[in-house]
């Protein structure tokens, strides 16, 4: 737990607390607004922000970074009717204060609440909903050309981070970008030093320069005359162009950009209101692309995070607890550049005992098979931390690759590696793998190559929403050939399976969830069958067959069932490529019920291949071709919004009183009673 000694004005939404943010409605408030009155809005605004995170979780550094950039394009820009976009989202939190969603902002990424990416439903200040990294530029030129082509005059404006400007997807845009010469304004906000800065007078002079009319007008005009001097023009210009170039190249990082025919202007402090806002109205002026770089501190004004700019990043944060505002004079100082805000030696992070988590539990056994195997090669697509790889980058620092925000490089580059002998492991979230269909298909399975995929997130991920939920990547996986997908019931079993699919020699994806283990003790690992699931429990009357940690709740739910007098049986599946047919069938023969259990869509999922093999057994055998079944999923035909995992769980009927009662009511609409009296339960 870190103690927070940065005070914020008052509770979240209190106007008494608050000299100047209850009163901005919609960025037009802005405009009035005196240097100092917005130097005071930004404090407000940070917070906020500190405020809810704290209660709520949410992206706290990337967005207490991005205040005086969010108050700088609002004064700038007249949003709605300008486009202001924000790529992945999570750096957006100042925006949603700034339009109008200051008395909401405390139900943050609950049920119900406000989103904590851009969400189109929440307001027109927001174009489009994201949430993955590197949308952004594609999307922002698709709306220039879309302007353009109706002869339109609205300006468009995206931000776009430094980690998601080298994924594939920004750099087929920017290529694209340049070819087209639209106004466009991007502003690459760099808070991680990825792209080494230029600082210095000349950098400065130099973005004045090229930012002037003068400029402009004397460069077209100076190439024109010497392109018309007889001859030698067109070498002249050449030269020319070469020197203006290299000294162009000299002062600055920025020549891809200018490479590619954006204008390239920076390095901008993001933190001085006045150079920002200076910068971006000089650079709405051109009707070129251009692109404005901008160095911001992740977690400003927040010290822990500051310090911590790992921790503080994603949305499960460090547990914040929120102290007396006794400090408060030195850290609003600091924030004016007049003193040096630090932690307290007092401050320390006292974690309450959990279960270790699925990540935490696997990275662990990935650091015992790599200290055996030599072979063994980690990738990940810009998550290190979250996906638990920074132990084995600690451990084996030479067999640990971050290919950054790419994940179709990352699987394809793993199936290069096995091809070559080594055998790779790449941990990727559910929702990013999505974007790796393609190298999943023509890489490593139609090459069938043994890269182990690390799904992480697997199921509902909860408060990050429709772009977070890993539920669409069981239907994908299990339709391409030579790939193996499984899923453990338990940390142990996951154990078990990392080691299986180091043991085959097939394409293997291995689902597991964000979610704590059941703490169990630590057992042996066992290289498993691949496609063999289990008989947890026998029963006569109703089937209950489950894949992943869901088979817990199965379980339970076997218990109330038993309790009302059903004979109930529970099978750990374990495998849903390839299934096991055979006692999935065995085990339904003669059942009143067959229900499949998973936390993932349901259209083409697990549910989906039992119901294809109980069709196919059914063919001869009648006793299991009677027999009725039950896909208990997450429906398909919607996305699921954001929440606490076991609200949304609650409310999809996948907990266990959940799980109870979808099976009651199908045993009810087929009119079936159990055969034993209610006093007599049993339990194999």
């Amino acid at each position: 737990m870190v103690t927070v000694r940065y005070d914020g004005p008052g509770p979240v939404g209190d106007p008494t607390k608050m000299a100047i943010l209850p009163d901005i409605h919609g960025p037009e408030d802005l405009r009035s607004l005196s240097h100092a009155e917005l130097t005071r809005l930004c404090r407000e605004i940070r917070a906020v922000i500190i405020e809810t995170v704290a209660q709520t979780g949410g992206h706290l550094g990337s967005s207490l970074g991005a205040v005086e950039l969010a108050v700088a394009l609002h004064r700038t820009l007249e949003s709605p009717r300008d486009r202001v976009l924000w790529d992945t989202g999570h750096q957006a939190y100042a925006h949603k204060l700034l339009t109008g969603r200051l008395e909401r902002f405390g139900t943050l990424r609950q049920v119900g609440g406000i989103g904590g990416f851009p969400r189109r439903s929440e307001s027109p200040h927001d174009v489009f909903d994201g949430g993955h990294a590197g949308t952004g530029l594609s999307i922002a030129q698709g709306l220039a050309n879309a302007r353009d082509l109706q002869g339109l005059e609205h300006r468009v404006a995206v931000v776009v981070g430094d980690a998601a400007l080298i994924s594939g997807l920004s750099l087929e845009a920017l290529n694209d970008i340049g070819h087209r010469p639209s106004q466009l304004l991007i502003v690459l906000n760099d808070n991680e030093m990825s792209i080494s800065p230029t600082v210095g007078a000349l950098s400065t002079y130099l973005s004045r320069i090229k930012l002037s009319g003068t400029w402009r007008t004397t460069k077209g005009a100076y190439d024109h005359l010497v392109e018309r001097v007889p001859l030698a023009g067109r070498t002249l210009l050449d030269l020319s162009r070469r020197l203006r170039r290299s000294v162009v190249t000299f002062a600055q990082p920025g020549q891809l950009f200018e490479d590619l025919g954006i204008t390239y202007i920076g390095v901008i402090d993001g933190h001085d209101l006045h150079a920002l806002e200076s910068t971006l109205r000089a650079a709405l002026v051109l009707r070129t692309p251009v692109l404005v770089h901008v160095r911001t501190q992740k977690g400003r004004g927040y010290p822990p995070a500051e310090i911590d700019r790992i921790s503080f990043h994603g949305a499960a944060l460090p547990e914040m607890k929120l102290a007396p505002a006794h400090e408060r004079a030195l850290a609003e100082r600091a924030l004016d550049g007049e003193g040096e805000a630090t932690p307290s030696q007092e401050q320390a992070a006292v974690a309450r005992r959990k279960p270790p988590t699925y990540t935490q539990v696997l990275a662990q056994e990935l650091v015992a098979i790599a200290a055996e195997d030599p072979r063994v090669v980690a990738i990940t697509a810009g998550m290190p931390t979250g996906t638990g790889l920074s132990r084995i980058q600690e451990a084996c620092p030479d067999r640990f690759i971050d290919v950054g925000i790419c994940e179709p490089h990352a699987v394809t580059l793993a199936t290069g590696l096995a091809l070559g002998g080594m055998r790779p492991f790449v941990a990727v979230y559910s929702t990013f793998l999505q974007r790796a269909l393609d190298a999943q298909v023509h890489d490593a399975c139609q090459n069938d190559q043994p890269v182990v995929i690390g799904v992480d997130r697997a199921g509902l991920v909860g408060e990050d929403g429709t772009s977070h939920q890993g539920i669409f990547t069981i239907p994908a996986q299990r339709q391409i050939p030579n790939m193996v997908v499984a899923s453990p019931k338990d940390e142990q079993e996951l154990r078990s399976l990392l080691r299986t699919a180091f043991a085959q020699e097939h394409p293997f994806a291995l689902h597991y969830p964000r979610d704590p283990g059941f703490d169990l003790p630590p057992a042996q690992p066992r290289v498993l069958p691949v496609g063999r699931g289990e008989l947890l429990r026998a029963g006569t009357e109703i089937l209950l067959v489950g894949f992943g940690p869901i088979v817990g709740r199965a379980l339970a739910a076997a218990e109330r069932l038993a309790a009302e007098g059903w004979s109930v049986g529970v099978v750990n599946g374990r495998f849903a490529q390839p299934l096991d047919r055979d006692l999935i069938a065995a085990e339904a023969r003669g059942k009143r019920l067959v229900v499949t259990l998973e936390e993932s869509v349901a259209a083409g999922g697990f549910g989906g291949a039992v119901l294809e093999a109980l069709a196919a057994a059914g063919l001869d055998d009648a006793t299991v071709r009677e027999v009725p079944a039950l896909v208990i999923g997450i429906p398909a035909g919607r996305f699921v919004d954001h929440g606490a995992v076991a609200d949304l769980r609650r409310a999809l009927r996948l907990d266990t009183d959940g799980i109870v009662e979808q099976v009651r009511e199908a045993l009810e609409r087929l009119g079936a009673r159990p055969a034993l009296p209610l006093q007599a339960t049993r339990t194999a």
